[in-house]
């Protein structure tokens, strides 16, 4: 049988209450002395505390809830070791949710409201959601956020949503994109093709917003703007259908501009990779490839890929940090660099010099 609170009492010749307040961390802390013997008497019995009365007893848990979509993914794992970072400075410990295999019927959307309710059945401090949002919130989602914030409880979301209350750590993806593709243009290209990502996603549209903008300020337009999922197979299938459509299966003429692959993420981007490699189509030279995020794993690719870069363990960071403190107040936009790889037929270097 697991030792008890009152054995510990007895055992170190205080009241229940005393006991409870020394190891279940109460604002009212006894002399040091009776603590240190609470204490003792709890590591000679192997007293273990209970998580729910330690939460009762100092109106919080010490819990951050983080729903991430794919762990495995780089892109999630950078911002999820960032937020970790930040919670244990604080000494707080995360609890992990992944939206890739579905809910109870199947699809992220039913995944992520169940992480949610439960992390709310543990009473954590903050959830913290890593997802990209959707163009429209599920309003069962929307409806027990909101009353959690009215609870106490602290939300927070990568880019803008429409969860009443909620904080958003904003990131730059419209602006990124239309540099990366300027950049791009800059180098004379002027043939793309646009792997757009999910369509319901914020992030996705955004992005690909960015791009078209670029474009149309040089009086372009994509040669064709193919959806799929935010996956490298997502990525694959998409370059596939795109060189089919665009009966691509030779190098280009060599007065002719090649075709540039703008993927909206960079798994996306490694899949289109493959898929051109798969055709017997050489990369710069046949199909240039651009993505987005600059993912921690890129330096175990070649060609390097051209992207841009966000700071990932950063972004979780700022967003641990407006989960954790109750008077934080909203941050500036975040940023990137674009970066000029090998796929885009560039040495890598910066491109803005920094």
């Amino acid at each position: 049988m697991p030792v008890n609170l009152t054995e510990v009492a007895r055992h170190a010749g205080v009241s229940l209450a005393t006991a409870s307040r020394v190891l279940n961390g109460s604002a009212r802390s006894p002399a040091p002395d009776i603590s240190e013997r609470v204490r003792a008497s709890a590591e000679e019995l192997g007293y273990v505390a209970n998580a729910q009365a330690q939460a009762l007893a100092r109106s919080t848990t010490g819990l951050v809830g983080l729903v991430v979509h794919d762990i495995a993914d780089p892109y999630f794992s950078a911002i999820a070791h960032g937020v970790q970072e930040m919670a244990l400075q604080s000494r707080r410990q995360v609890l992990l949710a992944g939206t890739d295999l579905g809910g109870e019927d199947g699809t992220p959307r039913s995944a992520e409201l169940a992480a949610v309710k439960a992390f709310i059945s543990y009473r954590t401090d903050a959830i913290i959601l890593a997802t990209s949002r959707f163009l429209e919130e599920d309003p069962l989602l929307a409806k027990s956020l909101e009353r959690y914030i009215k609870n106490g409880g602290r939300v927070v979301t990568l880019g803008t949503t429409s969860i009443p209350e909620a904080r958003v750590v904003t990131i730059g993806n419209f602006d990124g994109a239309r540099e990366l593709a300027a950049a791009l243009l800059a180098r004379g290209l002027t043939r793309f093709a646009i792997l757009s990502g999910p369509h319901e996603r914020n992030t996705a549209r955004s992005r690909v917003a960015g791009f078209m903008s670029a474009l149309a300020a040089s009086s372009l337009e994509p040669l064709a703007v193919v959806p799929g999922p935010f996956t490298s197979r997502g990525g694959f299938d998409a370059t596939i259908e795109c060189l089919d459509t665009l009966k691509i299966t030779s190098g280009q003429d060599e007065a002719e501009s090649p075709l540039c692959i703008l993927a909206a993420n960079d798994v996306m981007a490694l899949g289109a990779m493959t898929a051109i490699r798969s055709r017997g189509l050489r990369i710069p030279d046949d199909v240039q490839v651009a993505g987005f995020d600059d993912i921690p794993t890129l330096r175990d690719h070649f060609p390097g890929l051209s992207t841009y870069r966000l700071p990932l363990e950063e972004i979780g960071r700022l967003a641990a940090g407006l989960a954790l403190d109750p008077d934080a107040r909203p941050l500036a936009t975040v940023t990137g660099t674009v970066m000029l790889r090998e796929s885009a037929g560039q040495p890598t270097f910066v491109a803005d010099g920094a």
